[in-house]
């Protein structure tokens, strides 16, 4: 690899990571495509969807361990801030773990144009989810009393983990909306369960996509520097503009590339 791919990961690890940051998404739903598509058209290099994938969790891994972290320190700050209920991180963590690793493993054995078409429609998903607003239950529900359907809950982050492992996200974009929606979990609730369900997520994943050989290190490593910089420039800037014009702006990205990869698949 040259300088400048080395250069062209680090600035898209970066911009993959502002996002997630900026709008409190999984940053892999645009940085898979950023990875596939920019080096190539650069001429820099190119990766395969396995290598992608790969980068992308490896990037998910790191992300949410920052942003567990980061809503630790806030909770030692602002004590009102609700901690995420240890049964609920235990069911839908575990789940998603063993089907993160059972999907990172099989993207080893899966064709390119396969994981492509789950990316394809897990795209087509994520546009309909940010462009639908999402009501949850009442905020000031007693978290002590907090119930859920533990068998809904366990088959959904499952599935979730899945489809997450093969195309090296972190599943948060389909995660929070089932959580709110179908689970009726609080939205602050759901929020800090979920940053603390995708780390243990990626957990499965890193691990399934390591031991088939499907990672390229060093990209790897690159991508990684940039989403160190990137997560925390994301959240700064999410104090300091509007975030709804640069939501329509990624919805606006992803639908492209979403169209770009069915008309790929068909032709």
């Amino acid at each position: 690899m040259t300088t400048l791919l080395y250069l062209a990961l680090f600035g898209l690890g970066m911009i993959g990571a502002f996002f997630s940051g900026l709008l409190g998404i999984g940053g892999a739903i645009i940085l898979y495509p950023l990875l596939l598509y920019v080096p190539d058209v650069l001429g820099v290099g190119s990766f395969t969807a396995q290598q992608v994938s790969s980068m992308s969790m490896f990037q998910v891994l790191f992300a949410s361990l920052s942003g567990v972290i980061s809503f630790r320190l806030q909770r030692k700050v602002n004590s009102s801030s609700p901690a995420a209920p240890l049964e609920l991180v235990l069911y839908m963590g575990l789940s998603t773990l063993f089907g993160s690793l059972l999907g990172a493993v099989g993207s080893n054995f899966v064709s390119e144009q396969t994981i492509h078409l789950i990316y394809g429609g897990l795209a087509t998903l994520a546009v309909i989810l940010m462009l639908i607003p999402v009501k949850g239950v009442e905020e000031d529900a007693d978290i002590k009393q907090l119930s859920f359907n533990k068998p809904l809950a366990v088959m959904s982050a499952f599935s979730i983990g899945i489809v997450s492992g093969i195309i090296g996200a972190g599943g948060a974009f389909m995660l929070i909306p089932i959580m709110v929606t179908v689970l009726r979990i609080p939205t602050r609730v759901t929020i800090s369960a979920s940053l603390a369900i995708v780390f243990i997520s990626a957990i499965g994943g890193v691990i399934g996509k390591w031991t088939t050989g499907q990672i390229p290190v060093l990209a790897t490593v690159f991508t990684v520097f940039g989403s160190v910089i990137g997560a925390p420039l994301g959240s700064f800037m999410s104090r300091k503009i509007s975030v709804a014009a640069l939501r329509y702006g990624l919805v606006s990205v992803v639908a492209f590339t979403a169209i770009k990869i069915w008309v790929d698949f068909f032709n």
